[in-house]
């Protein structure tokens, strides 16, 4: 550990600590790919969370005590791999944070864990006062526009665009993350190179949203399939993920058998079949 680093460090803190004191790490915070809720941040949402996050604590699962606090941000810095694109095709970028933890015998098995890749995904805690339509720009304030996040409209894929970061409050460890690609990082060559993994696909929302159609369809017949084509409109895939259990849920609390009258055998069910 370098004096730079022990400089950033000891601004934290109520005496200066030596480096056998201090246990640090790196963690993706986020980046610029579209996430698991069909959202991600624009370059200037980074830059901004770039400075707010410098000496924002961190804590499991969202849950803000005292007694939760585990180690805290001293430095963050934005990268850009050019080897790599987005899902919106655009070079590749994180926020990159440097955190530090003082070695005591409470998180000695905590930072065994950190060391093993147990405790490796994290996810972050903002407030984004705007919510952009990728495709025609509007924002979610102001109405649903009619596109459908995670569906794809020549080609591009319709998510939300997360600006004008006004807060950041705090990062989880978290079993799930959002974001595909945020956690603790490892490095894996002498010069510091990261090997970031790469993300995942985002699920299949066009048949996500057959299967909601063919369950309400089986649940309360044409009116309701219509009824919950009506209600997708505009959801995002964690919601559609959402609404698809609930109609599970309601499919496997009763016996359901299925009969078509001639006058219901007449309506075009092709809008529902998979």
């Amino acid at each position: 550990m370098d004096k730079t680093t022990l400089e950033k460090i000891n601004k934290f803190t109520r005496r200066e600590l030596k480096e056998e004191e201090l246990y640090t790490f790196s963690v993706i915070l986020c980046d610029n790919e579209i996430d698991r809720d069909c959202e991600r941040f624009s370059d200037a949402a980074l830059e901004t969370l770039k400075s707010m996050f410098i000496g924002k604590t961190g804590i499991f699962d969202h849950k803000p005590s005292t007694s939760n606090q585990t180690a805290r941000i001293f430095d963050t810095e934005i990268i850009t791999d050019e080897s790599r694109t987005t899902k919106n095709n655009e070079p590749y970028k994180y926020l990159k944070a440097s955190a530090y933890m003082v070695r005591t015998e409470d998180n000695k098995n905590l930072i065994a864990e950190i060391d093993g890749g147990i405790k490796k995904e994290v996810s972050i805690s903002c407030s984004a006062a705007k919510r952009i339509c990728s495709l025609c720009g509007r924002e979610k304030s102001q109405g649903s526009c009619g596109h459908i996040s995670g569906k794809s409209y020549g080609g591009r894929i319709c998510h939300t665009i997360l600006d004008d970061v006004s807060d950041a409050y705090e990062w989880s460890f978290v079993a799930v993350p959002a974001q595909v690609n945020a956690g603790v990082t490892k490095k894996y060559s002498e010069n510091g190179c990261e090997k970031i993994p790469s993300a995942a696909e985002l699920p299949d929302v066009e048949k996500l949203c057959r299967e909601i159609r063919q369950l309400a369809f089986f649940n309360g017949g044409v009116k309701a399939a219509e009824k919950a084509e009506l209600s997708i409109e505009g959801k995002s895939v964690t919601e559609l993920e959402a609404l698809k259990k609930g109609y599970e849920a309601t499919a496997h609390s009763k016996e359901m058998e299925v009969q078509l009258s001639a006058d219901t055998q007449k309506e075009d069910m092709s809008r529902f079949r998979i």
